[in-house]
């Protein structure tokens, strides 16, 4: 399994997360939450994105983050949204290696 050894909030709009077989990748919160896999985002049954990309500002932020068990973090975005459970994969696929 994936598992991070560090988080960094590396101001308003980006985070860095260093993982246990030394790699780090970065992740802008824009990406991050068009990315958003929650019910509201993407249908669950087909997979289609729901989430219309002109709705989520530029200049969105993460406000808050927390551990989901032992396998994702969740986020709270400026624009209030907070339902997205990011898994460590997902995330480690996500991310731009730095």
């Amino acid at each position: 399994m994936i598992e991070p050894v560090s988080f960094e909030q590396v101001g308003p709009t980006k985070i860095k997360i260093g993982w246990k077989d030394g790699a780090t990748t970065e992740h802008d919160a824009r990406e991050l939450r068009l990315a958003c896999p929650c019910a509201s985002c993407v249908d669950e049954l087909t997979g289609k994105k729901l989430l219309d990309p002109d709705t989520v500002p530029d200049d969105v932020a993460i406000e808050d983050t927390g551990l989901v068990g032992r396998y994702a973090f969740r986020f709270r975005f400026s624009d209030h949204h907070d339902t997205g459970i990011f898994t460590f994969d997902r995330l480690r696929e996500l991310g731009s290696k730095v």
